[in-house]
């Protein structure tokens, strides 16, 4: 019969989207309550301090949304519980991300977990209203610039790295030194600045750091 379809149509056109909260600061919960309690056609059934409880709070009042945190402290984390309620029931709630993380990582892994949108916490309250009603009938919904940053990715491709440059980045990531490296790879210490200099121009960072991270995001590194 089309659970999640059925659920859609259930409550979007006549009755409240039915939504639940999950964000680790009470204030945070309170302040998104206050705000919703002003949006025609939104019914606030709950809220939800970390992942776990979400997950049960979620299969106890059936909300049509559940409006998700990424990042919720000690314990499952906003990704892991996306994947959960989105995987566990075919007519399960939507989750729509609302974050102040606007990284690629962070909007991949939500999207790929599952999530039916991605917000960020400086949106305008209509946005927000409008979003939550959308994510309710299955639709996505996208904060503009995450929406950008989407395009622009898919739009510029992967840089490409030599098998050594490969190798010498999972080093990085291990945190070594350019001479614990060399030692590694039984190349030269200057070898690897050469290289280090190639990695940094490809995945333009100007530090150790700033590359491990580039490349996480590009899914250079697991």
């Amino acid at each position: 019969m089309g659970g999640r379809e059925s659920a859609g149509v259930r409550g979007r056109e006549s009755a409240a989207v039915r939504l639940l909260l999950c964000d680790d600061h009470a204030v945070v919960r309170a302040g998104l309550r206050a705000l919703l309690s002003s949006a025609d056609g939104i019914e606030v059934v709950g809220e939800a301090g970390g992942g776990e409880e979400a997950l049960a709070m979620a299969a106890r009042l059936r909300p049509d949304v559940v409006l998700m945190d990424l990042q919720l402290g000690e314990g499952m984390d906003g990704v892991t519980a996306t994947r959960r309620l989105t995987a566990e029931a075919e007519d399960g709630p939507r989750v729509l991300v609302l974050t102040m993380f606007d990284t690629d990582a962070d909007i991949t892994r939500a999207i790929e977990a599952g999530a039916t949108g991605y917000l960020l916490k400086a949106e305008r309250p209509d946005e927000l209203f409008a979003a939550i009603r959308s994510a309710a009938r299955g639709r996505t919904a996208l904060s503009a610039p995450v929406a950008d940053r989407l395009l622009a990715r898919m739009r510029s491709p992967r840089p490409t790295l030599s098998e050594r440059e490969h190798e010498i980045l999972a080093q990085l990531s291990r945190g070594l030194g350019n001479r614990e490296i060399a030692r590694e790879l039984f190349i030269s210490e200057a070898t690897v600045k050469t290289h280090l200099g190639r990695i940094y121009g490809k995945l333009g960072v100007e530090t150790r750091a700033g590359a491990v991270a580039a490349a996480k995001e590009r899914r250079l590194l697991p």
